[in-house]
């Protein structure tokens, strides 16, 4: 099912385009691409010690004839685990556009908002850098699911706020021109009661069998409690937040059986975006979410 709102743009339909290109890249004949692994964008300490924030970029190997676009690509994973690895850079890069895989800390290093921190000094250091990797610094895109999804759409929503910009060249830009999250918590303070049960072994035996409450172990880690205790922090995390109509125009994806993010989730964002009179594009997927994840997974092995 596909709701659209407002008319689309030259920079919602080059996020549609990408995609499209995915889905069909075993069609066609595809560029040779150069990885660039492990770029650092950043630093940080942890227990005493410095480590580095990481990222991977996909290109053509052929020099292009102008800059390229660039899709950002942020990994899932809860905020607790996964790996920009996991990325379909090469299929996208084939197709002439640049893609950025990000790492960023995971909630057993820190707390939010150092997640969303890291993202947009990925894009700022990205910025910086445009010109050494023939990248448009005025095109960016940002992609991503699950947790990525949720860190995708505060990047769109949230350029400018203080609170969530962090260090690292602020004088440059972290704003994104397009937008694509898929299945992403917009609004935690509305997903499950459960979100509102501290963590005890008692809680644990309760709804241990409920595929949703993993989401609310890895919610609670992210904020460092359950929301009703930290909901301050949760209404920072919450992209609906920072709506306005200067925002990117935004594509969503969540599958319709999806029981671990509601798909009410991303109904909500669609439904403020479109209120503020931000073109917004919210396809409803007849899957789970994360099995929409594993298409892509699929087509990075191809």
């Amino acid at each position: 099912m596909l709701i659209t709102f407002g008319r689309l743009t030259h920079r919602l339909k080059f996020l549609l385009l990408l995609l499209t290109l995915l889905i069909t890249s075993c069609q066609q004949k595809p560029m040779e691409v150069k990885v660039i692994q492990n770029l650092v964008y950043g630093n940080y300490n942890s227990q005493n010690q410095e480590k580095a924030l990481l990222l991977d970029l996909y290109l053509p190997e052929t020099k292009p004839d102008k800059p390229l676009p660039l899709l950002i690509y942020i990994h899932g994973g809860g905020w607790l685990r996964g790996t920009k690895e996991y990325c379909p850079g090469k299929i996208v890069a084939q197709r002439n556009y640049a893609m950025a895989c990000i790492s960023y800390r995971f909630s057993n290093e820190a707390l939010f908002p150092a997640q969303i921190h890291d993202v947009k000094k990925a894009v700022r250091w990205l910025r910086k850098n445009a010109d050494k990797y023939d990248i448009d610094p005025n095109i960016f895109g940002v992609w991503g699911p699950s947790a990525g999804g949720h860190l995708s759409a505060l990047l769109g929503t949230s350029a400018g706020v203080k609170e969530l910009e962090g260090t690292n060249n602020p004088e440059i830009s972290s704003a994104v021109q397009a937008v694509c999250s898929w299945y992403p918590v917009t609004d935690f303070t509305k997903v499950t009661p459960a979100f509102d049960e501290p963590i005890t072994p008692a809680v644990e035996e309760k709804y241990k069998d409920k595929e949703w409450y993993g989401y609310t172990l890895v919610t609670n880690k992210l904020l460092g409690g359950p929301v009703s205790q930290k909901l301050e922090l949760a209404a920072l995390a919450n992209p609906i937040n920072y709506i306005d109509a200067q925002d990117p125009p935004f594509l969503i994806m969540h599958g319709e059986k999806d029981n671990v993010v509601p798909m009410s989730q991303s109904v909500l964002l669609a439904d403020a975006l479109s209120e503020k009179g931000v073109e917004v594009q919210l396809e409803k997927k007849n899957l789970i979410g994360d099995i929409i994840m594993v298409e892509v997974k699929l087509l990075t092995l191809l």
